[in-house]
């Protein structure tokens, strides 16, 4: 038997590969169905299954390219409802892959068709649980995302409190726990950087599986706290459960290398987003004009899904050499299929086309604190609340990257305005949607509160995030 995870850090997401005497099964596998086929090629083994945990929500899960291609069979619980060919397990029933075994368990309550997969060996001992969205390490799945559900997310939380205490929690201390997502995945909200741990050691150190716990207590501590899911979640939930286009379509169509006149004359004919994929020093030295830069050395797909509300919408980018195929498959990842080509020979090309090139500036934070001991500008910190309130620059204004379209209204546009996040992601991500609706006097300060914090600007007392309520 060979069991292997495969974690794809810029998402946070788990898939994960079992292979047992020349059968094998793959579980939410991401879009880019390649390596799957390979480890079945090399083992020599047919992939059997295509197990669903749930109608994933953060990404587009490669379900449908990968069955038909391994002539596998899509398999989900029992209560889901997808648009294709699948099989609907009941819960407890057992699927056979090799000479392991694979009992199916109904463990509602993230959603409503969620199942969790328990895998025994070759001797019948419960060996794994891959527990999809159901359990994570240090935390539970959220439940305020059951697509069309009637149930209140209180009510949800109270079906995931039985799931947990009737289906999971009985099982032995030292089966293995296999979850869909660590640590930055917005389908959670305390998940461990770990990515898998024993149940017994979880039953020790997860908030959610106290065994004193009252139902009332569970559904209050898991529904605090929640911040809104990002606007692509349902998009992304309707393209899982009805389909979706073929990842190689996609790819044919985002690597057309366009020239700087081809590029400028698409961007025009349809409106076409211009994203700018480069590194924050290098947009702030030069870009095209309008362009929205988040970087791909980074939390990229799901920096798009929150900030590109429309998944339909025409895109075309700008990428380091090398690197194109990468941005088209990690857009292709959450929904985002409508990419139309990308800019042949970069800036430099553009430059040498003579069109038009934007700056931004972008300052140390030692410089910052030099020009706060002389003038008063505004200061916009982009990150998230709970990280503000543990410290923050005297007298910033916390305008969080997420929700930044939503208070374009409170920064000023006369007069330069300071920008930072925790490390310079995020600061000029903010900085390039600003200037692209009108902001011009914008200061993006490198490195970001991590580098401020060593100089002497004036900054509040720290409060440990633990202690924050």
């Amino acid at each position: 038997m060979k069991v292997e995870q495969i974690y794809t850090g810029c998402l946070a997401q788990g898939a994960y590969y079992i292979e047992s005497n020349g059968e094998a099964a793959i579980i939410d596998p991401l879009r880019e169905i390649k390596p799957y086929l390979l480890k079945a090629e090399k083992d020599q083994a047919k992939i059997k299954y295509v197990l669903e945990t749930h109608f994933h929500a953060d990404f587009v899960s490669g379900h449908v390219d990968l069955a038909k291609a391994a002539d596998a069979q899509i398999v989900y619980g029992s209560v889901a409802q997808p648009s294709f060919e699948a099989y609907l397990a009941q819960d407890g029933e057992v699927l056979t892959v090799g000479d392991v075994t694979i009992q199916v368990l109904h463990t509602p309550g993230h959603t409503l068709e969620s199942v969790t997969y328990l895998l025994k060996d070759e001797g019948g001992k419960d060996y794994a649980l891959f527990t999809g969205d159901t359990l994570f390490i240090g935390d539970v799945g959220r439940p305020d995302l059951a697509a069309k559900s009637d149930l209140t997310q209180e009510q949800l939380a109270g079906i995931l409190f039985d799931s947990l205490r009737t289906k999971i929690m009985p099982l032995a201390d030292d089966v293995l726990v296999y979850p869909a997502h660590g640590a930055g995945s917005a389908c959670g909200k305390n998940m461990s950087k770990e990515t898998f741990d024993t149940l017994g050691n979880q039953k020790k150190t997860n908030y959610a599986l106290r065994p004193d716990m009252t139902k009332a207590e569970f559904v209050q501590e898991v529904t605090d706290g929640l911040l809104p899911p990002p606007g692509y979640f349902p998009l992304n939930v309707q393209l899982n459960k009805q389909g979706y286009a073929n990842i190689e379509n996609v790819l044919s169509q985002g690597l057309r290398a366009l020239s700087p006149q081809a590029f400028e004359a698409l961007v025009n004919e349809t409106g076409a987003l211009v994203l700018d994929t480069r590194k924050a020093a290098d947009f702030s030295l030069g870009h095209i004009p309008n362009a929205i830069n988040i970087g791909l050395d980074g939390s990229f797909a799901p920096w798009v899904g929150e900030l590109i509300p429309d998944i339909q919408q025409p895109i075309v980018f700008l990428a380091d050499a090398g690197r194109e195929e990468e941005v088209v498959t990690r857009l292709a990842r959450v929904g985002y299929d409508h990419t139309l080509g990308y800019l042949q020979g970069g800036m430099e090309a553009w430059q040498k086309a003579g069109l038009e090139i934007g700056t931004l500036p972008s300052i140390s934070a030692q410089e910052f604190a030099q020009r706060l001991k002389t003038e008063k500008k505004p200061v916009i910190d982009v990150r998230k609340p709970g990280e503000f309130s543990a410290e923050h620059v005297e007298g910033a204004l916390n305008l969080p990257l997420s929700s930044l379209n939503e208070h374009l209204a409170e920064i000023p546009k006369e007069e330069p305005v300071y920008i930072h996040c925790a490390g310079g992601y995020r600061s000029m991500v903010a900085a390039s949607i600003l200037k692209a609706r009108g902001f011009h006097n914008l200061i993006d300060v490198a490195g970001g509160f991590k580098a401020i914090a060593e100089t002497d600007v004036p900054k509040t007392a720290f409060v440990c995030p633990s202690t924050l309520g």
